[in-house]
């Protein structure tokens, strides 16, 4: 990774972070923005089997394995070992961390929860954090891979969708406010950045020399 690009993804990722620290900082003290309830509450209870079993994804029965088959995938193709190294740290890490600023911001979760009263703090959102970090993050993987284009473009469009479907899952059953879901997904992003800024080699983008 060329010193340039490293140095634009520090920088990125500083800005993430300050950004996700100043949002946690208005919601804690202000609520969330009175323009954003109305669109929240209407989303509630809505497609709420399929909400459940998309939510699903961001929980330990499947991240566990999940990441056992991309590790194992990475050891048996070598041209996807650091991606998939890469994924499972960032999954770890968004997954951790996100669990550490809850607890440090300590927001409350929301009232009007179906199926599943989760008790945890709720800023910022982790299976947001998640979605973004690891699902979306093989979006990008995809995207910029040797696969056929058509095979690149179904993939990355679908693990994107994906990560979406994950964040919607989670204000569909009223597990979290939209600033959460926002938090969540500037903290993973932030960590991208701040893994590829530190990586000696490329993970993100296509590499020097291909066309």
């Amino acid at each position: 990774m060329r010193s340039d690009e490293r140095r634009t993804a520090a920088i990125v990722a500083v800005l993430l972070v300050l950004l996700f620290l100043e949002l946690g900082r208005y919601v804690i003290a202000s609520g969330e923005p009175a323009w954003l309830l109305g669109p929240e509450h209407a989303m509630v209870n809505h497609g709420t089997l399929v909400a459940w079993m998309v939510t699903w994804l961001g929980y330990i029965e499947v991240l566990v394995p999940l990441s056992i088959i991309v590790l194992i995938v990475g050891w048996r193709y070598p041209q996807w070992r650091t991606q998939a190294i890469f994924s499972v740290v960032m999954l770890l890490l968004s997954w951790r961390l996100a669990d550490l600023f809850q607890h440090i911001f300590a927001r409350p979760r929301r009232l009007d929860w179906v199926v599943r009263h989760e008790t945890s703090f709720s800023y910022p959102s982790s299976h947001a954090a998640i979605a973004f970090g690891f699902y979306a993050l093989w979006g990008v993987f995809l995207w910029y891979s040797d696969l056929p284009r058509n095979v690149r473009l179904a993939g990355a469009l679908g693990a994107v969708a994906l990560a979406l479907a994950i964040c919607w899952s989670r204000l569909a059953l009223g597990a979290h406010y939209m600033t959460d879901i926002a938090g969540g997904v500037l903290l993973a992003t932030a960590l991208v950045s701040a893994g590829a800024a530190l990586l000696p080699i490329k993970v993100l983008g296509r590499p020097a020399g291909r066309p």
